[in-house]
């Protein structure tokens, strides 16, 4: 693999797959054989706990459908308290363990919600003060700095609707309060049109920050309804917001070359939020929206 090139994959979350065992998700051995057949090589974790956390176990099932894996995710709340790295420790050496023991490069880092996307209950205020935004920073310099000494993983953040860093300027502000060495940016696409981000502009301005991607569309028409009509994000989920490229914004050719001409070899990993669908749903958008990404991109190299 030669740099300045991304490394295309899918995540359990474009299978709707959100939590660690539900009975109406996709079964993970459904999902791995799924992955393989609409012709990816590349895979997330998922929620800790959905694929099997025994690594012999898991690496013989990566390995006998050619799979690799690209990254593990972990849930943090840095802001709330200065309690919350044992938290965030917890849930974050068990994955990064797993993740480096099968190759696995980055850690994406998921700050907690304002309104929860279980109950939809709004939890705290949806912004933060000037003492909380230190918090958050300041936790997650510190978690990257663990992960990346304990297991030579990267932190990649990754701002997120219903949570407090979202828009352009929040994720502005975070990026100017963190240290680039420990902490840097997962650009989830469709997180970041969420709320009006420009992607480009995000790239342009930051382009040693965008350590990873997340490829991902929101509906143009029905994100004014969701923003104006208040609606939670796991309802606006449920009705279909996120949607399959080339249906939705932000254009992602322009981004997955802008990406591909940084100086790293980034993964771009596919994630189209789709809870709660039919287990029948997912397979045949992962296969068209790979074909679309294959066959639109002008990037120089492309790896699935």
């Amino acid at each position: 693999m030669t740099s300045k090139s991304l490394r295309i994959g899918t995540a359990p979350d474009s299978w709707g797959v959100w939590m660690p065992d539900h009975p109406g998700q996709v079964p993970w051995q459904r999902f791995l054989d799924e992955v393989v057949e609409a012709g990816y090589t590349w895979i997330e974790l998922g929620p800790y706990g959905y694929l099997p956390t025994d690594p012999e176990q898991l690496r013989e099932e990566l390995d006998s459908r050619g799979l690799k894996l690209s990254g593990g995710t972990v849930f943090t709340g840095f802001h709330k308290t200065d309690d919350q790295f044992e938290r965030a420790w917890k849930q974050a050496e068990a994955v990064a363990a797993l993740t480096a023991e099968l190759g696995g490069e980055h850690i994406v880092v998921i700050p907690d919600l304002w309104r929860s996307d279980a109950t939809t209950e709004v939890l705290e205020p949806r912004t933060l003060d000037d003492e909380q935004w230190k918090r958050l920073t300041a936790g997650h310099d510190s978690l990257g700095r663990a992960l990346f000494e304990e297991f030579g993983l990267h932190q990649q953040f990754h701002s997120h609707a219903d949570s407090h860093v979202g828009t352009h300027s929040e994720v502005e502000r975070f990026l100017e309060l963190t240290d680039e060495r420990f902490t840097n940016l997962c650009l989830d696409t469709g997180h970041f049109s969420y709320y009006g981000g420009d992607n480009l502009k995000l790239i342009a301005d930051y382009p040693s920050r965008i350590g990873y991607l997340h490829l991902k569309q929101v509906d143009p028409i029905k994100i004014f309804d969701v923003l104006k009509s208040d609606v939670p994000f796991a309802e606006a989920v449920a009705d279909g917001i996120m949607v399959e490229p080339d249906q939705g914004i932000p254009p992602l050719d322009p981004i997955i070359e802008a990406v591909s001409g940084l100086d790293e070899d980034i993964f771009a990993i596919v994630e189209q939020d789709m809870f709660g669908c039919s287990v029948d749903a997912p397979f045949p958008i992962a296969e068209r929206t790979l074909a679309t990404i294959l066959g639109s991109t002008q990037a120089a190299v492309v790896d699935r």
